[in-house]
This record gives C-alpha cells, sequence and structure tokens, in this order.
C-alpha cells in the first residue's frame, strides 16, 4: 500500500481535488510528471490556468501543511507549470498558484484551507 506519508499525501490530493470541482474548477491533470519533477494538480477557471501545490499533514506538530512551500518549491513549481503548458501546446495565459492545505487528523473530518494566488 505504500508508506504512511504516501497514502496521507495521495489522500489529501483526492480530498483536494473534489475540493476544487466543487468550487467550479476543472482538474486537467493530476500528479503530472517529467524530468524536472511533479505538479500536483493542473486546473482550469475560465480562460486561465491554476496550479495547485497540494500539503497534507495530519496534525501541526511541525508546522502548518501550507508552511511547507518555501521560496524554492515555489519558483519549482512554476517552472514545473510552464513546462506542462508547453508540453500540452497551451498558448500563453493568466497562471495563478495556489495552495491547498489539508489536515487530515486520525480523529476527526478532514479540514481544507484554499490558498489562492499563493505564490
Amino acid at each position: 500500500m505504500g508508506a504512511p506519508h504516501i497514502t496521507l499525501g495521495r489522500r489529501g490530493e483526492s480530498v483536494a481535488a473534489r475540493y476544487l470541482r466543487d468550487t467550479g474548477l476543472v482538474v486537467l491533470a493530476r500528479n503530472w510528471r517529467c524530468p524536472l519533477g511533479e505538479l500536483d494538480l493542473v486546473c482550469a477557471d475560465g480562460g486561465g490556468l491554476v496550479v495547485v501545490e497540494v500539503k497534507t499533514r495530519s496534525g501541526t506538530g511541525f508546522g502548518t501543511p501550507a508552511e511547507a512551500v518555501d521560496d524554492a518549491k515555489a519558483e519549482r513549481v512554476r517552472a514545473l507549470a510552464e513546462r506542462w503548458r508547453t508540453d500540452h501546446g497551451v498558448r500563453p495565459c493568466r497562471v495563478r498558484f495556489d495552495i491547498v492545505a489539508v489536515l487530515l487528523p486520525p480523529d476527526g473530518p478532514a479540514k481544507v484551507r484554499h490558498l489562492r494566488g499563493a505564490f
């Protein structure tokens, strides 16, 4: 089944994708990979793209999920988004970078925090 953190991450990405669909976004890609790395979610929002970094935690003992996205990670996601757009033949358009922070406590419901235009 995989390491616990991988299983937790997959659950968080499923929660995030469902949440984003429920808010009107269209999920175009999930866990897209290339030699440079991986994008968690790529969504369409009207005439633009929304590239989403999903961070999932079971608690906040090591900080909130969103705090795990540092400047280096943000730059890598920006570069990957450009590669995704080029690889998929998407013309230059508005691109927003969001973070969806998912808290999955072992004894309660999921909590989702959507940070639009986070970086």
